[in-house]
């Protein structure tokens, strides 16, 4: 009368089997392919240090685009690959701070990034404006993954 309790277990172990089977057939075929390399964003940082941010001056890659619709963000015309903005650094204001634009021909900050969600103006840049790329992305000549009949702006073109 043990055979009711006994066959739950065995099919358990009868799946666990089939699955360490499955797993041992697949490591083998991964191993017969290339090497798989995984490569964290953060490189060879443990998580319990920063990234050290990465000096220099940077250069335009390219001219700046048009924006394609009003209101739009300027699009960044230079990579910013190992940018670090957290809480307590921003790299886009070592050019782009209004102090430091006559020496590096980077454009201002705007000044609507000086304002409060209430419309007070502040000293510094605004905390809900201070995190550049949530708006400003790089620009590129990517063409479009779907075709699409977006037109430009009248305005605009």
């Amino acid at each position: 009368m043990r055979l009711p309790t006994l066959a739950p277990t065995l099919a358990k172990i009868l799946l666990a089997a089939t699955l360490v089977a499955l797993g041992a057939h697949n490591a083998s075929v991964q191993a017969a392919d290339a090497p798989v390399k995984i490569q964290a964003l953060r490189g060879g940082t443990p998580l319990t240090q920063d990234n050290p941010p990465q000096g220099g001056h940077q250069e335009r890659d390219r001219a700046p685009m048009d924006r394609d619709f009003v209101q739009q963000p300027p699009l960044i015309p230079h990579a910013i690959h190992g940018y670090q903005i957290t809480k307590n650094f921003n790299k886009c204001m070592d050019c782009h701070a209004w102090q430091k634009t006559k020496n590096t021909g980077a454009t201002k900050v705007s000044v609507t990034h000086f304002k409060s969600r209430e419309g007070t103006e502040l000293d510094n840049i605004s905390p809900r404006r201070y995190f550049c790329t949530q708006c400003h992305v790089p620009q590129t000549d990517a063409k479009p993954l779907v075709e699409n009949s977006f037109q430009r702006a009248r305005g605009l073109q």
